[in-house]
C-alpha cells in the first residue's frame, strides 16, 4: 500500500521520453533499404528523397512510389513504416532521469496514444519496461487521451500519492490531469516535435510548469 506522501509519475512516450522524428527516420532508413533492394535503386538517395518530402509537407510515400516506379501501395508503405523495428536509444540524461527515479522508489508510469505494435516496439527498442511496471496504450486500453479514465488507471493502481504528469501536447495532454489535481509539465518543443506547441489556448489546457530538459522535473518532484 502507497502512502499520500509517494510520488507518482506518468510520462508521455512520442516528444518526450525521444523524439519522434528519430522514430520517423528509422523507420525511412528500413523503407528506403526495402526499396532499394527491389528497385534496385540507391538507398541513401532514396532516403533523402523521403526526407525532404517529408520536410516540404508533401505526402512522403505517394511520391517515392511515384519517382521510383516502387512495386508497393502506399498502405503498405505505412505499414511498413507502423510495424518496423525502430532504432531508438534514449538520451543519457533522460536514461539517468529515470535511473534516478526509480532508484528513489518514485511510482512510474506510461501512457501514450498510438497503435499497440507500433508503441510496443518502441518500449522494446528503448527497453523502458525496465523502469515502467504500468504502461498504457489507447488501442490497447479502448480509448486516447485526454479521456479520464486513461489518468484514472494509474490513480487506482498507485493510490493516496501525489501525481505528476510529463507531456508535451497541449492539445490533450495536461487538461484531464490538471482536473484531477495533478502537477503538470510539460516539455518544450526545440524544433524537433512533430507537433507544434501553441500556448495561445484556454488556461484549462496549459500546464503547470514549463521544462527545457526532463533533468528539471527533480526540482519540481522534490525527492
Amino acid at each position: 500500500m502507497t502512502t499520500e506522501t509517494n510520488k507518482v509519475v506518468i510520462f508521455d512516450l512520442d516528444d518526450t521520453l525521444y523524439n519522434e522524428v528519430d522514430f520517423l527516420k528509422s523507420a525511412f532508413k528500413d523503407i528506403s533499404f526495402k526499396l532499394s533492394a527491389q528497385i534496385h535503386g540507391d538507398q541513401t538517395a532514396i532516403y533523402n528523397d523521403m526526407l525532404d518530402f517529408y520536410i516540404a509537407r508533401k505526402n512522403v510515400f505517394k511520391l517515392i512510389i511515384e519517382k521510383y516506379h516502387c512495386p508497393f501501395s502506399v498502405d503498405q508503405l505505412l505499414n511498413l513504416y507502423r510495424t518496423h523495428k525502430p532504432e531508438l536509444f534514449l538520451k543519457p540524461e533522460n536514461t539517468q532521469v529515470l535511473d534516478y527515479l526509480k532508484k528513489n522508489k518514485v511510482s512510474l508510469g506510461l501512457l501514450t496514444d498510438g497503435r499497440s505494435i507500433e508503441q510496443r516496439n518502441k518500449i522494446k527498442a528503448m527497453k523502458l519496461d525496465v523502469y515502467f511496471s504500468e504502461i498504457i496504450i489507447s488501442e490497447e486500453f479502448g480509448s486516447e487521451k485526454p479521456n479520464i479514465e486513461n489518468y484514472k488507471y494509474f490513480e487506482k493502481t498507485f493510490k493516496e500519492g501525489k501525481y505528476f504528469y510529463i507531456g508535451d501536447n497541449l492539445k490533450k495532454d495536461f487538461i484531464t490531469p490538471n482536473k484531477l489535481g495533478w502537477t503538470t509539465v510539460c516539455l518544450l518543443n526545440k524544433g524537433l516535435n512533430i507537433h507544434s506547441q501553441n500556448f495561445n489556448i484556454p488556461f484549462e489546457y496549459l500546464p503547470n510548469h514549463k521544462i527545457n530538459s526532463l533533468k528539471e522535473i527533480m526540482n519540481i518532484i522534490q525527492l
